[in-house]
């Protein structure tokens, strides 16, 4: 039993919508203010949420700190929020990472700043929200609403090409959810003709008994939905896009939380509903994913500029999630969690750290580096220690991750693990080959002989993601026993029914063989009479 007695999920939750209605009425004029203000609330929101890591128990696979209660009644849609180790610390981690966008934000943007730090309270209250949600109709809601303050942080603060990138991220996002929608009211409807019950609640979803003919098409429906969100090769290109145009903060937001709504919708949603046609999508999904490590590498190993090269390193790694989640096994699902909290953590610092040099120079080719590391040590140090990470090197949060990860896909099929392992080989190509140019060739331009190391906000921005790097990567298990329970229960009911689903398909094909063997028969009978 959790030791609250408050909706403490409902709290952090919409605690930064309180942030919003203060940042209304102050005048947009007083900037400092605005950004102090949301930074205060996002710290603020970052403490509020540690009591759901405190008093999570680690022992229980169900869902805790749960608020359950009627919202339309006469739809059957209520307001049903809750958490286990599976979504604990995705929440976690979007709670660690808001503030520090709006940290790295502070002298980036500096038009229509009010406008700005609003879009980033809405943000996290909708990643927040979809991450909690326990009802097929609210997690629909707060996943619609992310749409909308990341279009606008793209297309009003992005680059040059901002609104071209926004619209396309916005396209690729609406049209998947209109699949998931239609199969959200088939689930809908068909629960209710077995049932009698109208209920979009996920929990009770898990035990309507869906047919095998028709889990392949509701199954797709949701596979295409967060398979753009991932997002999965060959549904990536709006990706770089949005990642090259948006903000700095929106990059690591992107990176860090809005990724893993598909991966974490694949483990809430579309493998322990439809888990028979998940079973039968194994080895496409996971050839898709090998595909996406390998092809993610080699096309950031011969891209110019360096917020474009982390952008398709994001494929490559997502494709390691995909990989561990799809074997199935406690060491794959496990690694792949661990790998979505890593790739936030890795990834997000290296958005940070183009940033900042991009502040200075503005400019993010290659080419106009080079030699940094004599003029900028500090940031060299940081920066090597997120290309680190991100190379999965032993002793950083990364190794644990992908190694966990491969070990699983082994176990479930070996030939796709041992291409996915030749994705770390390439990944330590394009990073280590980055980081050479960057920081170590001679410093021959004069731009750069003038560059200022980090400053105090700017250490203070990256000191706790590279602190993360190395808990993570010596300390793994004190992440690990919180998803145990969840994971292990998850991988229980999800083969128990699929050998169910198995058994219904063995049964019928075997009803339909014997009925076409004794049709032949009774014709033949018929003749000779």
């Amino acid at each position: 039993m959790n030791q609250l007695h408050f909706p403490i999920i409902s709290l952090v939750t919409f605690f930064p919508i309180f942030g919003v209605l203060i940042l209304l009425m102050i005048d947009k004029e007083n900037e400092d203010v605005l950004r102090g203000t949301a930074l205060a609330f996002t710290v603020i929101e970052f403490f509020l949420s540690l009591p759901l890591l405190i008093y999570f128990n680690d022992g229980t696979a169900g869902m805790q700190f749960v608020e359950h209660f009627p919202w339309i009644r006469s739809m059957g849609i209520t307001y049903h929020l809750g958490i286990d180790g599976i979504s604990l610390w995705i929440v976690m981690l979007t709670t660690f990472l808001t503030p520090i966008c709006v940290l790295c934000s502070w002298s980036y943007i500096q038009k229509h700043v009010k406008e700005y730090m609003i879009c980033m309270l809405l943000l996290e209250t909708a990643m927040l929200g979809a991450l909690v949600a326990l009802d097929l109709i609210l997690f629909y809601v707060f996943w619609e609403l992310m749409l909308i303050p990341m279009y606008l942080l793209i297309g009003v603060w992005g680059g040059p090409q901002r609104v071209y990138a926004a619209v396309k991220f916005f396209i690729y996002t609406a049209a998947g959810s209109v699949f998931m929608l239609l199969s959200i009211l088939f689930l809908y409807y068909y629960n209710h003709k077995v049932t009698g019950v109208y209920t979009f609640d996920i929990l009770e979803l898990y035990k309507l008994n869906v047919p095998i003919s028709v889990q392949f098409w509701l199954c797709l429906a949701f596979f295409v939905s967060f398979a753009i969100k991932v997002p999965m090769f060959p549904l990536h290109t709006w990706l770089p896009d949005a990642h090259v145009q948006a903000p700095t903060a929106g990059s690591v937001i992107l990176a860090g939380v809005l990724l893993k709504m598909g991966t974490y919708g694949f483990l809430r949603f579309a493998m322990p509903l439809f888990p028979y046609a998940t079973h039968q999508y194994m080895p496409v999904i996971a050839t898709l994913s090998v595909i996406g490590i390998i092809y993610g590498a080699l096309v950031a190993m011969v891209q110019p500029d360096m917020k474009k090269l982390v952008a398709y390193s994001s494929v490559s790694h997502l494709g390691y999630v995909m990989l561990g989640l799809f074997a199935l096994n406690m060491q794959g699902i496990e690694g792949g969690i661990y790998q979505m909290l890593n790739h936030g953590i890795s990834t997000g610092a290296l958005f940070l750290i183009v940033g900042m040099i991009y502040e200075r120079r503005h400019t993010r080719m290659i080419k106009d580096f080079g030699g940094i590391a004599k003029v900028m040590p500090v940031f060299a140090t940081f920066f090597m220690i997120a290309t680190l990470s991100s190379v999965a090197v032993p002793g950083t949060n990364g190794f644990v991750g992908e190694f966990m990860i491969l070990v699983g896909a082994f176990r479930a099929y070996p030939v796709f693990a041992v291409f996915a392992a030749s994705g770390a080989i390439f990944g330590a190509v394009y990073m280590l080959w980055m980081y050479q140019r960057v920081m170590f060739c001679p410093l021959d331009k004069p731009e750069n002989e003038k560059l200022k190391d980090l400053n105090v906000r700017e250490i203070i921005t990256l000191l706790p993601l590279a602190v993360l790097v190395f808990v993570m990567g010596f300390f793994p298990g004190m992440f690990l026993r919180k998803m145990d329970a969840s994971v292990s229960h998850f991988i229980k009911d999800f083969n128990s029914r699929y050998e169910m689903y198995a058994q219904q398909r063995q049964q019928s094909l075997g009803e339909k063989i014997a009925a076409v063997t004794a049709t032949p028969a009774a014709g033949s009978s018929a003749v000779v009479e």
